[in-house]
């Protein structure tokens, strides 16, 4: 498990993926005809690369496997190149850091490349611990560098110099999910937007698991979802990424990793994974959107700690979901919208993974609320702001006759004892 504050692996010391081959010849992996599998680019034909032989390989080896197997869809980049794009990784150029490492913006142009365009990047630079760190790194480049999708962040290059690696993405102007819901700096997203991003997430899962042999993202949070700069959402880092069960299995069994208040609580307790968690998760990120709160916030009451045990009660109706919406909404959401968008987090967060929906339904049922305009504040279904008045509101709780009167005015409250 990750802590939501590090994205750090809880079990930093242990395999992420055990000494499997997580792709023979990808090409085998053959999508299905929805139209969430259409936008694949054409995947290479290459031999089997397995964690066990790579990880075991010298840099040299690793970078030439890696060159035989992707050929010019991805950059070999040497580290000299990474730091003069980034500036020696100045801290001027630093977009974000936690338990992987640091991530740094860069520039690169045509002539560092042939067939590289000139476009700012993202670098990020791992840290890394012992085999773990070099898996996630190679599930990154073994998962991105195959798997081509509108919202999907594109990797464009890797790096594998002696005990560094490093890898180049494109650059994603507007940053995370998470920081646009949490960071008070920030401006609130608008409702359509919230939308938006969901639906665009809800694609590159669908796109992730409608392959014949689906991969599951295992780390679907806030902070994993980049946006571009018309807010189209990308799934990003995919080093806990794994590949779907085979055959007649309905589950492939892994040690327990991922990010506290996201994970499936079925795959906490057995390591069972499936699909199906991946989707718990995306409920919760749902439920994100709706409240403005994060998955796991320890700073809160202890009740209302864990945001899918919080917000259970209030997700049947309208009245009482108004009380957990988002307040940087300010009332600007449809009403009816939210409440099939709370619908489906409370669907998609069953505790039966056979109750929770499917992605393509998720998809459908998502787009279908953008058309609605029923905003809150224009329903009275919201408080309106309150305003500057020198008027007195008094009012006597019911049920007992000596009981206290509260005076408010201009939004501060006094408390006085009724006379007999």
């Amino acid at each position: 498990m990750k802590d939501s504050k590090s994205w750090r692996p809880f079990t930093a010391n242990c395999c992420s993926v055990e000494d499997q081959t997580i792709f023979g010849n990808f090409s085998r992996c053959k999508t299905s005809k929805s139209d969430f599998s259409k936008n694949i680019a054409p995947l290479p034909s290459f031999r089997r690369l397995s964690f066990s032989d790579l990880s075991r390989s010298s840099s040299t080896r690793i970078n030439e496997d890696l060159a035989q197997s992707f050929g010019p869809d991805l950059f070999d980049f040497q580290l000299s190149e990474l730091r003069a794009i980034t500036q020696n990784f100045s801290t001027n150029y630093l977009l974000g850091e936690g338990g992987f490492g640091t991530v740094h913006k860069g520039y690169v142009d045509e002539n560092l490349r042939a067939g590289l365009k000139s476009q700012a990047v993202a670098v990020k630079l791992l840290n890394i611990e012992g085999l773990q760190g070099h898996r996630e790194w190679l599930a990154e480049v073994i998962f991105l560098g195959q798997l081509r999708h509108q919202n999907l962040v594109r990797l464009i290059g890797y790096c594998c110099e002696d005990e560094e690696r490093l890898l180049v993405y494109e650059f994603m102007p507007r940053g995370s999910l998470e920081n646009h819901l949490f960071k008070r700096l920030s401006n609130s997203l608008p409702w359509g937007t919230r939308l938006k991003i969901a639906i665009g997430a809800a694609k590159g899962l669908a796109f992730l698991h409608g392959a014949e042999k689906p991969v599951i993202y295992r780390d679907f949070k806030t902070s994993n979802i980049l946006l571009d700069s018309d807010f189209t959402a990308k799934l990003s880092d995919f080093g806990l990424a794994h590949m779907g069960p085979e055959g007649s299995n309905t589950h492939v069994t892994t040690r327990v990793m991922g990010t506290y208040g996201y994970a499936a609580p079925e795959y906490v307790s057995t390591g069972h994974l499936t699909t199906k968690s991946d989707i718990y998760s995306f409920g919760v990120v749902l439920l994100e959107q709706l409240t403005g709160r994060r998955a796991m916030d320890k700073t809160r009451p202890k009740n209302e700690q864990n945001l899918v045990d919080w917000t259970r009660p209030y997700l049947s109706s309208s009245r009482r979901l108004r009380c957990i919406m988002d307040p940087r909404l300010g009332g600007q959401y449809s009403v009816k919208g939210a409440k099939e968008m709370a619908h489906l987090a409370s669907q998609c967060t069953s505790l039966n993974p056979k109750d929770r929906p499917k992605m393509p339904a998720i998809i459908e049922t998502l787009e279908s609320l953008q058309p609605l305009r029923d905003m809150a504040v224009a329903c009275g279904q919201w408080p309106p702001s309150p305003k500057s008045s020198n008027k007195y509101v008094v009012y006597s709780p019911k049920g007992n006759k000596d009981s206290k009167i509260v005076v408010i005015k201009n939004s501060r409250m006094a408390v006085h004892s009724k006379s007999k």
